[in-house]
């Protein structure tokens, strides 16, 4: 039998994530499920409250700053004896897609696990277009996105209090970031390209509007000059309408278009990665925890949403009891070994 190749011969993916990133998680969780070795990918934390996302270094690999962002060896450069050459992979579903091609039972690539590797891919063209609906109709739409939420996500002034302990900060920390690579810039520290510059003062502008809301949460509305009162009528206008009008008809769909327990039945697939991030990211923002089960956490989000919303609890469960299906995923997901790695300490 032929031996495995060492660590030290084979180059390896690098994995560069956050760990209060929705899609971050992600890309954990598909890491864990097909069963990649430790030796076989590296991770390398990429720290958001410090602006790391924005750097030039980081822009090099994915100059949307965004996280995760996998940087993988080209195929024929995996041999020792030939200098590696690597591609950067930054769209989320891409991302996970290629983790799953390259383990499997039948893989070619230098694979050093033991663990199973199970197909995530849509098995059928009809799980295959429902996959693709969950996906790119639900989940990643803007209006569903967890990194624009966490900046909407208030809709009166004592929630708004709430949301500024925390925001203020991380706002803070990114705006000083960002200037501080500005002045870099201008000073000639380093080179950055004049789209780069813009880039960059785009984002400090996005950061400055927020951090003007958030700064001033404890002063009561009536007391703000007349800017400040329009801007934060506006946001919560915005947090108002994200959650009880297009989060409200984003659940819904999801509850209805899964079979239940899982998006596509009984077994596990790639949707399912992405469905339970993107769940727990707004169960967080609903002040909502890992502890709780699918009843609870669905009662947490149906009272965000407000206006008596309620999800249908008509999906038969193993135990004979009727739930949402949106519940039975959320404690069939709960129970898996990655989930209970990525969301061991706290929902992301």
């Amino acid at each position: 039998m032929a031996e495995s190749p060492s660590s030290t011969t084979v180059p390896k993916a690098m994995l560069y994530y956050a760990q209060d990133s929705t899609e971050s998680c992600v890309a954990r969780l598909a890491l864990i499920e097909k069963g990649y070795g430790k030796d076989e990918v590296d991770l390398k934390i990429v720290d958001l409250a410090k602006g790391e996302n924005y750097s030039p270094s980081y822009l090099r690999l994915n100059a949307k700053a965004t996280v995760p962002t996998l940087i993988v060896p080209l195929a024929k450069t995996l041999s020792s004896d030939v200098d590696s050459r690597y591609k950067a992979i930054v769209d989320i579903q891409k991302i996970v897609e290629f983790l799953d091609k390259s383990r499997s039972p039948m893989s070619t690539t230098n694979t050093t696990s033991a663990a199973p590797a199970p197909a995530l891919a849509p098995a059928t063209m009809a799980f295959s277009t429902l996959s693709h609906t969950i996906l790119d109709d639900i989940v990643y739409t803007e209006d569903a996105s967890p990194s624009n939420l966490i900046y909407a996500n208030a809709r009166d002034e004592a929630s708004l209090k709430a949301t500024a302990k925390d925001l203020a900060p991380l706002l803070q920390a990114r705006k000083a970031a960002l200037e501080q690579y500005l002045a870099d810039a201008q000073s000639e520290t380093y080179h950055a390209s004049e789209k780069t510059k813009g880039f960059w003062q785009a984002k400090l502008v996005a950061q400055t509007v927020l951090l003007d809301i958030v700064s001033k949460a404890d002063t009561p509305t009536g007391d703000l000059d007349a800017d400040s009162r329009a801007q934060r009528e506006k946001f919560f206008k915005t947090a108002e309408s994200l959650w009880s009008s297009s989060l409200k008809s984003l659940l819904t769909r999801l509850d209805k278009e899964m079979m239940g327990p899982l998006c596509g039945g009984d077994q596990l697939s790639i949707a399912d990665l992405h469905v339970a991030a993107w769940l727990a990211s707004l169960v967080k923002l609903a002040e909502g925890s890992s502890s709780m089960d699918g009843k609870a956490v669905v009662s947490r989000l149906e009272e965000r949403i407000g206006g008596g919303f309620a999800l249908p609890k008509d999906y038969n469960t193993s135990e004979n009891e009727t739930a949402s299906k949106i519940g039975a995923f959320w404690d069939t997901m709960r129970e898996r070994a990655s989930w209970k790695q990525v969301y061991e300490h706290a929902l992301v």
